[in-house]
Order: structure tokens, then sequence, then C-alpha cells
């Protein structure tokens, strides 16, 4: 793969197709982004427990629509809702303080 010699980092292509950080075009692309990483996340996990969608739904208490569009990266869970999540799929979340 060749290198675009006018590309210099990827804030530079992020800021070309969706503003500047701090834009409203930029706040929504990061909000989906985010979105669908979570989504990713939860979906490679309960795969990986061997569990449908149906199965987590009936864990943390909703129905198998609401997981589907959470994997999609269609809504965000909140906060509460995504430690159930993590907690019907076996994963520990640690927040710790960086070093330095």
């Amino acid at each position: 793969m060749k290198a675009n010699p006018n590309v210099k980092s990827m804030d530079d292509i992020l800021d070309n197709l969706y503003g500047k950080v701090g834009t409203p075009e930029r706040e929504e692309f990061r909000k989906e982004a985010y979105a669908y990483c979570v989504g990713q996340m939860i979906y490679a996990a309960r795969k990986s427990e061997k569990m449908t969608q149906n199965d987590l739904a009936q864990k943390v208490g909703t129905n198998k629509s609401y997981i589907s569009r959470i994997e999609k990266g269609t809504i965000e869970p909140g906060v509460g809702f995504f430690f159930r999540v993590m907690d019907a799929l076996g994963l520990k979340i640690e927040i710790v303080k960086p070093i330095g």
C-alpha cells in the first residue's frame, strides 16, 4: 500500500470528513463511532460465550431487538445497562488511573 503524502495524521482525515474537533459534525461522528465500537465489543463477547441475543436479553431483562440495536451501533446503552450486560457476559470492568 502506497502512503498518501497529503495525509499527515488520522486527525487530518477526520478533520476533512467531519470537521474539526468540537464541531457538531465531528461530535456526531464520535458518538456514532463509539456506539459502533461498544456494539462490536458486546457482539464479540456474546459470541465468545456462545450466547444468543435472546439469551443475553433474558439475562439483562430486555428484548432481543434492543440487544440487536446495541450490537449494530444504532443505540448506545446507558452506563447501568452496560454494566448489567458486562456482568451477564462474565466480563470484569476495571477503572484504573493511568501511571504517569
